[in-house]
């Protein structure tokens, strides 16, 4: 009777599982109706939807990240709220403030753009730094507080930040502590040929259209959350995990003598944290519920590439981050 019983949730569950994997093929060829290309980014947007993770985008202009970001949560059934950050935002223009109101004769709360479900902060490093920690602090607590009030955000709550590479005149980049709060850091790159192709046609024939249909609710999202939670990841995985991080504080202990000579500082316990998550949810995603090397290997760059911070030598030599997180993954093994 037990063996039964447990035979037919794991069967309930597997079909739900396969429902989901459906239901995010779908979400794609939706997204696809509007915004040519772009699947990697619509995939590490997901990740973060369904891990709780903020995203921070980097890409020069007209790359279709506002856009994309815009469609996916109309496909998603989402709140979503666009803020440009400008350097004369305020604090208040993001979580709203008290006004006064004279017919009451009373203060009342007039609550910000930070109150949808996702939130577009495009060119965030045009700001000043009191905008982005108020920002990074409602991104962190999952609250608002305005006057005395304390306010939950709804669930749920992703933050996802653009930047722009270029014309860095009259920017505020953002601290590294305060880049370390997002999940990842994704670079948008551009279109391939065929793709802008594609992209120029449909612009220049009025073969596009922004309609697109809602596919997941509310519901479907927290239960792939709870799908990915479930998610297996053996011991030696999780240990390999801990030696990839470990070895960016302390190369030179893993043969890495190289790479020691241009890294300043290592990534910190949050990138452990989200190396697991955002592995768990590629595996979901694939229709496994169970984590392989090759998931951890896939998102490592972008969780790890914002989290090491190298020297003055390594920008004298051109060495970049990707560079270095391409050797830790050729040399670093995985613990049997």
């Amino acid at each position: 009777m037990r063996f039964e019983l447990t035979y037919t949730m794991a069967l309930a569950t597997t079909e739900q599982h396969e429902a989901h994997k459906e239901k995010i093929r779908q979400v794609y060829k939706e997204v696809g109706k509007v915004v040519v290309g772009q699947e990697y980014m619509v995939n590490r947007l997901l990740v973060g939807l369904f891990t709780n993770g903020h995203i921070l985008l980097e890409g020069v202009p007209g790359l279709a990240k506002t856009l994309t970001i815009s469609t996916l949560a109309k496909v998603l059934h989402l709140d979503f709220q666009r803020i440009q950050f400008t350097p004369d935002l305020l604090p208040a223009d993001l979580i709203g403030t008290m006004i006064y109101n004279q017919k009451e004769g009373k203060f009342e709360v007039k609550k910000g753009p930070i109150f949808a479900n996702i939130i577009l902060a495009d060119e965030i490093n045009r700001s000043p730094a009191k905008v982005q920690s108020a920002l990074l602090e409602s991104m962190q607590e999952k609250q608002v507080t305005i006057g005395e009030t304390t306010f939950k955000l709804d669930k749920p709550f992703l933050v996802l930040a653009t930047q722009n590479p270029v014309d860095q005149e009259g920017t505020y980049p953002l601290p590294e502590a305060q880049v370390d709060r997002f999940m990842m850091k994704v670079f948008v790159d551009y279109p391939t040929k065929d793709e802008e192709l594609e992209i120029m046609r449909r612009i220049s024939n009025m073969q596009f259209s922004l309609e697109v249909n809602p596919l997941l609710t509310k519901e479907d999202i927290f239960a792939i959350r709870d799908g990915v939670n479930k998610v297996k990841i053996s011991e030696s995985l999780e240990r390999y995990i801990i030696e990839l991080v470990t070895a960016t504080r302390k190369p030179k202990e893993y043969k890495l003598d190289k790479e020691a000579q241009y890294i300043q500082f290592g990534a910190s316990p949050r990138a452990s944290i989200n190396l697991n998550l955002s592995a768990k949810a590629i595996a979901y995603m694939d229709g496994r519920d169970y984590v392989l090397p090759e998931d951890i290997k896939e998102v490592a760059l972008d969780v790890m590439n914002h989290r090491i911070l190298l020297n003055y030598e390594a920008e004298a030599d051109n060495v970049k981050t990707a560079e270095i997180i391409k050797t830790l993954l050729s040399k670093v093994p995985i613990s049997k």
